[in-house]
């Protein structure tokens, strides 16, 4: 499982942070994290939570066929910051009363901010194999026992002035597994997880707190031996019925490693293709891995240096993000800029025959479309309109900001398209538009569609 590790912990901190990675940011002020479990009551009453989380996915294999599981998720850990009353020399014993918490404290030369920090938990399941899994099925209770911990913050002059209190609240979960054999050599294997944390009073909570008892980015790595997971996407014609009747619950299973294996499965709460990677462009994780490294890499660097203080203050692994971020050379950031892989082509509408040698006849969904002759014009109160011809817009649509600006703009035709349901479309790039020419180039932002009705021909095309 380690050479698929960099994927999982992409997947397991997506969203963690966002970017400006500031706790005062709105968007950090609440979890973004995907696959939250709830704890059964809190998601009864809240009726929009989820307390379990179910993947299903096809193997060939047969009874001795070993299957290894691993349920990961993270756990919220509440980090107080307290300012003592008095200063207090190292090993001196605090509690409570000798300090108050506050939103941010500066001490020897960095600053720390309240937080909510995630520890990772990896649930240990033993080694079943089909059979067994079949005969009796699996269901393994695990819990995580309350914490708290005090980290005491010195300023220069080596007296401690201020602590973190980091409390972690208790969880009780089940992962249940079972395998049921559809084929001579064909299984369907479910895993389940399932948050069964006493919650009194949910109806006291609110959604922050009730996700200190919650499994957060929950997902299950599957292995199995002398096997192979049918993909969830691509399966085998012959498999195809048995891949569409599982059912994923807040889980996508995807294969995962090298192109070749079909050994390891990632269940993952974001719905990804087969055998997913991070880029090794990438210097390292960014909490949001659907985003351009580059992009926000630039966006960290141009911070100023309050923000940057306030970044390093959050968390830990902000803080890395910064210091890695700032360490970066120009020849890494020219890595980022771009670079070209090879395509894997899906040639699945042209496969050649075996007997004739010839390409099919084009089935793609828009090979109608193309083989449509090209549209010379649009009739439009009585004047037939053609690519280059000039009219004015008068939007009605307001779908927009657009269709404000645009009204009663002179453009010019530079396209009549027609949809699949026959719809007619009229592109044009706007006359006054001083980058009209990446429009005429049909690059985005500078060329717009409008239904015939939205146009009108210019004086001098009705008298053309």
């Amino acid at each position: 499982m380690n050479a698929i590790e960099g994927i999982v912990q992409a997947v397991l901190y997506e969203g963690y942070m966002l970017y400006p990675y500031r706790a005062s940011s709105v968007k950090n002020r609440q979890r973004w994290t995907f696959g939250s479990v709830y704890p059964q009551t809190w998601a009864d009453w809240s009726g929009s939570d989820a307390s379990m989380m179910q993947t299903e996915c096809v193997i060939e294999g047969d009874d001795e066929t070993r299957v290894k599981m691993r349920p990961c998720f993270l756990h919220l850990i509440e980090r107080d910051v307290r300012a003592l009353s008095a200063p207090a020399a190292v090993g001196t014993a605090l509690d409570e009363g000798s300090s108050r918490s506050v939103a941010s404290l500066e001490l020897g030369g960095r600053r720390f901010d309240a937080w909510q920090e995630a520890g990772e938990q990896r649930v240990e399941v033993p080694v079943l194999t089909l059979g067994e899994l079949c005969m009796e099925g699996l269901r393994l209770p695990f819990s995580l026992a309350d914490s708290r911990a005090v980290e005491p913050l010195m300023e220069t002059d080596g007296r401690v002035q201020g602590v973190l209190v980091r409390t972690r609240a208790a969880i009780e979960g089940r992962v249940e597994c079972c395998a049921t054999q559809i084929g001579e050599r064909t299984f369907r294997l479910t895993v389940r997880i399932v948050n069964v944390t006493p919650v009194d009073e949910p109806q006291r909570l609110n959604r922050d707190a009730a996700s200190s008892f919650a499994l957060l980015s929950c997902h299950a790595v599957l292995a199995v031996e002398g096997a192979a997971f049918v993909s969830s996407i691509e399966p085998p014609d012959e498999l195809a019925e048995a891949v569409a009747s599982c059912k994923n619950i807040g889980l996508w299973p995807v294969l995962v490693g090298s192109g070749e294996r079909h050994d390891t499965i990632l269940a993952a709460p974001i719905i990804l293709y087969d055998y997913p990677q991070v880029a090794p462009e990438s210097a390292g994780d960014l909490f949001d891995a659907t985003e351009i490294d580059e992009i926000l890499t630039l966006r960290i660097l141009t911070m100023t240096d309050a923000e940057k203080r306030e970044m390093a203050a959050g968390d830990e692994r902000s803080r890395a993000l910064l210091e890695r971020t700032e360490s970066l050379s120009a020849n890494d950031l020219q890595r980022l800029h771009g670079t070209l892989r090879e395509v894997r082509v899906d040639t699945g509408w042209r496969d050649v025959s075996e007997e004739t040698g010839e390409a099919p006849e084009d089935t793609a969904p828009w090979a109608e479309l193309d083989a449509m002759p090209p549209l010379a014009c649009v009739n439009v109160d009585g004047v037939a309109l053609q690519v280059g011809s000039r009219v004015v817009l008068h939007p009605h649509a307001r779908a927009d900001i657009f269709d404000l600006a645009l009204r009663d703009q002179i453009a010019t035709i530079e396209s009549i398209e027609r949809d699949f349901e026959d719809h007619i479309h009229v592109a044009v790039t706007i006359d006054c538009d001083p980058g009209r020419d990446f429009g005429l180039a049909r690059m985005p932002g500078h060329r717009f569609f409008f239904a015939p009705d939205e146009i009108e021909p210019l004086r001098e095309e009705r008298t053309s």
